[in-house]
């Protein structure tokens, strides 16, 4: 199960998980994985005080996952500080979208944040404000690799991380994303499938990933969207890949930060209960569907703004969710992937690692079996 990627970062299995919980994070990367931190929802300081958390945790390396659009509304206005790009954004953003909003969350009594909780930063969804958090990955040397969502990153990000000596790679949903990866100099791709949680296309991972892996030769393709077993991190090694990257199957597992009302959402979702919405963050985004994305998809409604104007409609949402998750459970931000129907129980990180390894050596002799007959 052993590639070259493996080789390059320090770690027994090609087996990546994206998670926004740092003990997660540290559990994969303690099995022998890699587990790579959502940077998106938090702001510089505290990502300093996570990833000084997962240095002291972690006996190998982690990484992190940036979120820097390629396209957004806002780009270009590089001038601008964080707060200064925030509140000019904020001026964009129309008032019906708000008291829309508000209205749904009202309607679904989900209670107000207290008043020392309300203010709610934009974050690292820009070039801008995504800065700051770079600045932090630089100064954590077991922060070994660095993933950007959507998009290639900035030929400054990717200057820096390299001189660093770290990996920095991208999500793409097509082979032209790929490409485009690939002719920025970036040392790894993520193909992600329209299976997968969050941000994806329309093109599934098993017509995807051969595509890419043919696409751009011999830069290493983590084949993502829809992986839930050992066997299909088999099939994904088979058609090419340097390893699986992981995300939805991290949400039910014990160490996860999950409200345990949202972890039982989960666990009682089918794959046929997953949409691809914009009305979380303005672009394409796989996440259950429930009465808040029904209800932006209505022609009596507002439609989504650009990102990231729509998250900056959705964070108190966002925010009052993960505070007062029974209230909110009808009307949460779930982003997942439609493996969530694969995900049945709640087992620990290693656990689910050994069952992985467990799985794909079986699917391997099966195949192994077969070619012997």
């Amino acid at each position: 199960m052993r590639t070259e990627i493996c080789d390059r970062l320090g770690i027994d299995v090609p087996i990546f998980a994206f998670t926004h919980c740092r003990d997660v994070a540290a559990a994969v990367s303690n099995a022998g994985g890699m587990g790579v931190l959502g940077a998106v929802g938090f702001s510089a300081e505290q990502l300093e005080i996570e990833l000084t958390w997962l240095d002291e945790h972690v006996k190998g390396f982690y990484g992190v996952d940036l979120v820097i659009p390629a396209r957004y509304e806002g780009a270009g206005m590089d001038d601008l500080s964080p707060e200064q790009l925030e509140a000019a954004l904020a001026e964009r953003v129309p008032a019906g979208h708000r008291e829309f909003a508000e209205e749904l969350l009202n309607s679904h009594n989900v209670p107000h944040l207290p008043p020392e909780e309300q203010h709610a930063q934009l974050l690292g969804w820009t070039a801008v404000t995504a800065a700051p958090q770079v600045e932090v990955i630089l100064r954590h040397p077991k922060a070994k690799l660095v993933a950007n969502a959507l998009g290639t990153p900035p030929k400054d990000v990717v200057e820096k991380i390299q001189e660093s000596g770290r990996l920095i790679g991208a999500l793409c949903g097509s082979v032209k994303h790929a490409m485009n990866h690939k002719n920025a100099g970036l040392d790894f791709v993520v193909c992600q499938g329209t299976e997968g949680g969050g941000h994806c296309g329309e093109i599934t991972s098993m017509v995807l990933w051969p595509q890419v892996v043919e696409a751009v030769g011999d830069l290493p393709v983590l084949a993502a969207g829809g992986i839930g077993s050992g066997a299909q991190i088999a099939a994904a090694l088979a058609m090419g890949a340097a390893g699986a990257w992981t995300g939805s199957l991290w949400l039910t597992v014990e160490e996860a930060n999950v409200p345990p009302a949202q972890q039982q959402t989960l666990l009682d979702a089918s794959s046929s209960d997953t949409v691809r919405s914009k009305s979380w963050t303005g672009k394409p985004c796989r996440m259950l569907k429930n009465d808040w994305t029904e209800a932006w998809e209505r022609s009596d409604t507002p439609s989504p703004l650009p990102m990231p104007m729509q998250m900056m409609v959705a964070l108190d949402a966002v925010k009052r969710g993960h505070r007062y998750p029974e209230a909110a459970k009808d009307v949460a931000f779930n982003p997942v992937g439609q493996v969530v129907g694969m995900m049945t129980k709640v087992e620990r990180t290693g656990a689910l690692m050994g069952r992985l390894v467990e799985e794909y050596l079986a699917a391997c002799a099966r195949l192994e079996a077969l070619n012997q007959r």
